[in-house]
């Protein structure tokens, strides 16, 4: 409840804020003199409505789509040695971290990875793929799991739906206040909405949608450095290295649906101007700050 506060004090204070830059400027006066009769108080609202209701939709059903992207299968009766470990130990660091038992499920997959979703920290999945459980010793997964756990216990889902609602919002105005100019001014319709409204509000929203990911992503890669060092006092910091140097050990980056990156434990990282994009922070970063972190 804390974080929903957080929230919705944020984007009322942003809204406030920008309708007084708005008036201030003369913005509204402007665009009224040279013919455009938008409502950008009411935009501003309609677009946080959008924007903040789509994320949440995504967070309440994220356990759902998960389960169904990567073909996750619950445990609920144990069918070997390893599935009982896995839930002995996501039980065992649940009530270190204080949250509700999550549901513990493995994915079919070769990659070397596990994930973390759910609608808020005492409602969560943890999985682990296949290829993890064949990869790593128990130490190792011991750590992955500590990881995602940190993910669960930090609320990080609904964190970064949080910061995706915000950044929808702006998105989602700034996209209509272009289409709206572009229509308005430059091919002067008069009344309604033209072609260039809905062509021009399509482009700019997948713009500002790319420009926008940037800062989701920081926010995860900062997410991911929290994770590992609660993983590290979960686990301990030598296990949490040692899983993280399994992880360099992989040829091939993880593969992994796109909702559900963020809270994978590896993912693929670029550089350059590509490292804006990406989840998660290089491998070699994480594992140097667990060492400074003593």
């Amino acid at each position: 409840m804390f974080r929903i506060g957080i929230f919705l004090l944020t984007n009322i204070a942003v809204m406030v804020v920008v309708s007084i830059v708005f008036s201030t400027l003369g913005l509204e006066s402007t665009l009224a003199q040279n013919g455009v009769d938008l409502n950008l108080q009411a935009l501003l609202i309609m677009s946080a409505i959008i924007g903040i209701t789509g994320s949440f939709i995504s967070l309440a059903m994220s356990r759902w789509i998960a389960k169904r992207a990567t073909g996750a299968r619950v445990i609920t009766s144990p069918q070997n040695q390893t599935e009982q470990w896995l839930l002995q130990t996501v039980q065992r660091q649940a009530e270190l971290a204080g949250i509700k038992m999550p549901e513990v499920a493995i994915f079919d997959s070769p990659d070397v990875n596990a994930f973390a979703t759910g609608m808020n920290r005492n409602a969560a999945l943890v999985a682990v793929s296949s290829g993890l459980l064949q990869t790593m010793n128990k130490d190792e997964t011991e750590a992955v799991l500590g990881h995602e756990m940190s993910h669960v216990a930090n609320g990080d889902m609904i964190t970064l739906a949080l910061v995706q609602g915000v950044v929808n919002t702006f998105v989602i105005f700034f996209s209509r206040v272009v289409g709206h100019l572009v229509d308005r001014i430059v091919f002067k319709t008069q009344r309604g909405y033209g072609p260039a409204y809905y062509i021009t509000s399509i482009i700019a929203q997948i713009v500002f949608g790319i420009l926008a990911s940037a800062i989701v992503m920081y926010f995860s890669r900062l997410r991911e450095f929290r994770a590992d060092a609660g993983g590290a006092q979960l686990a301990g910091r030598g296990k949490m290295i040692a899983a993280l140097q399994r992880l360099q050990m992989a040829h091939q980056p993880a593969h992994m649906p796109e909702q559900l990156a963020a809270f994978g434990i590896n993912a693929s990282v670029g550089s350059g101007i590509r490292k804006l994009f990406m989840s998660h922070p290089p491998l070699e970063e994480r594992i140097a700050a667990l060492y400074e972190n003593k």
